[in-house]
């Protein structure tokens, strides 16, 4: 490790930072989890958040309850505001930069309510992530809430077609839980996972309880469930090699995917 050190020293200080020969060097420097024994679960906006109370407060109870047994960094979704919102920019001509500052506004609301919500347990919502301060919420509670959105705003990288930000709460959420080398990531959405074709819409659409990401997209389903930029993430990423997605509204279905079980749809990195 050390003659690994000093030779990715000596190649930052001589070298461009896409150096073949640097970015070699520096991935094979040892890994350091933050917190491995933590868990990120996203809660859906559009899924879960824009329900309201029926949805919401069971969901609230149940991660009450978990979080005695599981440190939860808990993140959430944007929703059917933020379509609202990307619809009149995107007709105005915005930029995508100026649609994700107005996605991620949602997505922060939705947080601030969801730490309402949970405050009285004395879990709070961290504003921007909050990452410095996170380790001191789940030593205390073991739970925190953040808003699922990136903050890349004007710094946002656009999609190859269009102006709809293509990272947004999923890939947010997912971000987070790799940086931090979390244990799991979970999706708490309104299906019961993924499906062959849309369930709201096809009476033809078959469950899929597990797939991996080239599967996904051999079968044309990258867009179905999560944001398409997901799945390379999880193909790329280091610490995190599968996400979980759950229905959000069946109850004990969080509770059960936090203890292991195998319910929903994993999709894995291979």
């Amino acid at each position: 490790m050390a003659n690994t050190t000093v030779e990715l020293e000596a190649l930052l200080m001589q070298r461009s930072l896409t150096d073949p020969q640097l970015q070699a060097a520096a991935a094979a420097a040892e890994d350091y989890r933050i917190l491995p024994d933590a868990t990120v679960i996203k809660i859906g906006g559009q899924s879960i958040i824009d329900r309201g109370r029926a949805a919401v407060y069971p969901l609230v109870d149940e991660i009450v309850a978990a979080r005695q047994a599981h440190k939860l960094l808990i993140g959430t979704g944007a929703g059917t505001r933020a379509r609202h919102l990307y619809s009149i920019a995107a007709g105005l001509n915005l930029p995508a930069g100026v649609l994700a500052q107005l996605g991620a506004s949602v997505a922060d609301q939705n947080a601030v309510m969801l730490g309402q919500l949970l405050a009285k347990h004395g879990i709070s919502a961290v504003d921007g992530a909050g990452l410095a301060a996170v380790p001191l919420y789940l030593a205390e509670v073991n739970a925190v809430v953040f808003s699922g959105m990136p903050p890349y705003k004007l710094w946002i990288r656009p999609a190859a077609e269009g102006v709809i930000p293509p990272y947004r709460t999923d890939a947010g959420c997912f971000l987070l839980a790799e940086q931090f080398g979390c244990k799991a990531m979970i999706y708490v959405k309104d299906e019961d996972g993924l499906f062959t074709a849309n369930p709201k819409t096809s009476k033809n659409a078959t469950f899929i309880p597990k797939i991996s990401v080239d599967e996904m997209k051999a079968k044309g389903l990258q867009d179905s469930i999560l944001e398409f930029p997901v799945l390379d993430l999880l193909k790329s990423a280091r610490h995190v090699h599968q996400v979980q997605i759950v229905n959000g509204l069946v109850p004990g279905n969080l509770t059960r995917a936090l203890a292991g079980e195998h319910v929903g749809t994993l999709i894995t990195a291979r």
